[in-house]
């Protein structure tokens, strides 16, 4: 088992910052949860801190970036990503200020705080606006290597990390924005995920390569914009089923993007998304409310088996 991608993150952030006095990272009360202590610590003079107003954080960053500081926003994902979205469409994105938002305790990491404190509409929000990479790394490794090439591009980002421990997945794949990594190779069935999502998705293949004999494609949709359209084009082609999980709203997420692009293009393979459908979340741990909506890899297994006993009857 790896670290949290988050202390990854700050630890990345240190190593750059030795070399880069450029580099600034703007918090709204979250050096704690967004494990910058030692940051602060190191660098007193390259961290600001807004207090919790999320929208002067986005705004102040903005500013900075504009001077030619390398600015990293971090912040909750849940109020990153609803509370400061005028100023991230403004201010970042239309104004092509090179700030990498980062969102942390994503998705439902925030637990049994429920709802108002769960990030399940980002995905969606920021597709929407032109002008901004979206990014999930799933490992330490995606986690190490999206944080540097933010801290290099002069482009918006916005980086997406949940709290728990993740396992360490492979390393010998690169790693590049809008570029998917091919975790696992499989001729049957294809699965793609982003984000912590990743693990189940690679224990789903395991399950049904060793139960049922089933060939698993599993790959790491880490960017949900831009897509790796060519990437999912080669798949499409071979005619397999697609599979999509993540941990968003199964409305305007990653496998949205990817549906809305097979359909355009032509394609016609069986597909399903595998995420948390239109509704409150229920009430516990992250864990507890993956487990009650099957992202684990038992759950994923039966609706990748279904979707792949319809395609072979239809054959």
């Amino acid at each position: 088992m790896g670290n949290a991608n988050l202390e990854v993150f700050s630890e990345t952030l240190q190593e750059i910052a030795e070399t880069n006095r450029n580099l600034l990272v703007v918090t709204s009360d979250s050096r704690g949860s967004g494990k910058l202590v030692p940051f602060a610590q190191r660098f007193p003079n390259q961290l600001v801190e807004v207090g919790i107003a999320e929208q002067n954080l986005v705004g102040i960053s903005a500013g900075l970036a504009s001077t030619g500081k390398q600015v990293f926003a971090v912040s909750p994902a849940c109020f990153l990503t609803a509370r400061s979205l005028e100023q991230i469409k403004n201010d970042v994105a239309y104004s092509n200020n090179p700030v990498t938002l980062v969102g942390i305790s994503a998705g439902v990491s925030y637990g049994a705080l429920g709802s108002t404190h769960h990030s399940l509409h980002d995905y969606a929000a920021l597709r929407a606006i032109h002008n901004i990479i979206i990014c999930a790394p799933a490992d330490n490794f995606e986690t190490r290597e999206a944080v540097r090439l933010a801290a290099a591009t002069d482009h918006p980002v916005y980086l997406r990390f949940g709290k728990r421990p993740t396992p360490l997945l492979r390393e010998d794949v690169p790693f590049a924005f809008g570029k998917a990594r091919v975790l696992r190779e499989g001729k049957d069935i294809a699965i793609l995920a982003t984000g912590e999502t990743l693990h189940p998705a690679l224990e789903a293949a395991t399950l049904m390569h060793e139960s049922l004999g089933v060939d698993v494609m599993v790959i790491s949709m880490h960017t949900v914009k831009p897509l790796d359209t060519e990437l999912l084009a080669k798949v499409a082609a071979t005619g397999v089923p697609i599979l999509t999980v993540e941990e968003h709203h199964v409305n305007g997420g990653m496998g949205e993007a990817c549906g809305s692009f097979l359909l355009q293009q032509g394609f016609h393979n069986r597909f399903r998304i595998i995420g948390i459908p239109d509704e409150y979340t229920v009430t516990g741990s992250q864990q507890e409310i993956f487990d009650h909506y099957g992202l684990h890899g038992q759950g994923i297994m039966e609706i990748a088996q279904q979707l792949l006993g319809i395609y072979q009857e239809n054959r």
